[in-house]
């Protein structure tokens, strides 16, 4: 596994054990974590330092995962980061297009694999070998 250490992930998940469990896989990638239950709050805190990475689910209070990609779109386009993780206990394809159309990075519904999202993790934190 990787290490990046210096890279600042955001994890945004209003449910407490999913939130510690995402927290404590990806702890293992020598990375700083910030995390956050609540929209308006993650929009904010990117707003204050942007992330090398945000693993956001999509139903929130305050704001949802939709919305904070529309509110920090104008900094991703200009930045290009963070790169995100869209996570997800809708099933609707529906809203997987659309969070395509906001340029979410990868779309995981849960329940998933861990391993699933700390792959997705690494290759967009830089995956290893071919980072800049």
């Amino acid at each position: 596994m990787a290490n990046f250490e210096g890279k600042d992930v955001l994890i945004v998940d209003d449910d407490q054990d999913i939130l510690t469990t995402i927290k404590t896989a990806v702890a293992e990638l020598g990375v700083d974590i910030r995390t956050t239950g609540n929209g308006n709050t993650a929009v904010d805190m990117i707003q204050e330092k942007t992330p090398d990475l945000l693993i956001l689910d999509q139903m929130l209070p305050g704001r949802s995962g939709f919305l904070v990609l529309e509110k920090i779109r104008p900094l991703r386009k200009e930045t290009g980061k963070p790169p995100v993780i869209m996570i997800t206990a809708n099933p609707g394809s529906r809203h997987k297009v659309y969070a395509e159309t906001l340029g979410v990075d990868a779309y995981i519904n849960k329940p998933f694999r861990m391993e699933k999202l700390m792959k997705a993790a690494e290759k967009l934190l830089g995956g290893g070998d071919e980072s800049e």
